[in-house]
């Protein structure tokens, strides 16, 4: 596994040299973009509108449209300069209890591993902060982004997870009022919720639609047509406790024949 982004964890006087890892890879089936009429793969090239050629990586630079059509260019190296050593580490400002987080705010996760010879000093961060039931709240500058993130121990090692800022986070889009629920409703929602409750497995749930997808592309391969998976009549129940009183049977339906 290719290393995300290379760092250092810094606290105080300690310094940890580290390398953040994705934790996911994407398993979708992935479609590429045809032409109608010959089914060949649509090119797309990067062109100058004013030398009309394509323009190879290397002679692409990154600029900021301050005023329409005029613009500020930078260099990698002149983005780097503006860097601080707080910006090239993982800087950890101060520590808290990670239900202080809302979990709106969290964006990606990356394993954090511990460069060789800085392995006790990770160690030792986990053990501390894990005793403690902590997590570090942490900046550092991946790119040219300066990322918020909480370093969260695990049984196994630090998980990185990259934040949102107060600012990106949007409003509620409509504003509802609370609607009134009495008691009974409450105890059948209750009812609901404890005959559907179980361990959660994460090994007993994978992507049932690319499973599909796939199983649609063996079909198509083969010449055969495809055929409608949406075979389930349509639930008309409108009525909320007659919805939850049936609910709850098929729940214990359902545990009885597992």
């Amino acid at each position: 596994m290719a290393v995300a982004h290379k760092s250092a964890i810094s606290v105080g006087m300690l310094y940890i040299p580290v390398g953040l890892y994705k934790t996911t890879k994407d398993i979708s089936v992935s479609f590429n973009q045809l032409c109608k009429d010959t089914h060949e793969r649509v090119k797309y090239k990067k062109i100058c509108p004013s030398c009309n050629k394509e323009v190879e990586p290397d002679g692409i630079i990154k600029g900021y449209e301050y005023e329409k059509g005029k613009y500020v260019t930078f260099t990698e190296d002149e983005l780097e300069k503006i860097k601080t050593k707080k910006d090239k580490t993982i800087h950890i400002e101060h520590f808290a209890k990670l239900t202080d987080v809302d979990q709106i705010y969290y964006e990606k996760n990356y394993y954090v591993v511990p460069e060789p010879g800085a392995e006790k000093a990770c160690e030792l961060l986990r053990q501390a902060m894990l005793s403690q039931k902590k997590v570090g709240i942490a900046k550092t500058v991946i790119g040219s982004t300066e990322n918020l993130m909480v370093l969260y121990p695990t049984k196994d090692g630090i998980i990185a997870k990259t934040l949102f800022y107060q600012a990106e986070i949007q409003a509620v889009p409509v504003a509802t009022a609370k609607a009134e629920v009495n008691k009974a409703e409450i105890d059948m929602a209750k009812t609901l919720i404890d005959s559907m409750t179980s361990t959660f497995d994460p090994g007993l749930y994978h992507d049932e639609y690319q499973e599909r997808l796939r199983q649609a592309i063996e079909t198509k391969i083969a010449g055969k047509e495809i055929v409608n998976a949406d075979t389930e009549s349509q639930n008309n129940i409108i009525d909320l406790m007659e919805a939850m009183k049936r609910t709850v049977e098929m729940a214990k339906g359902t545990k009885g024949l597992a």
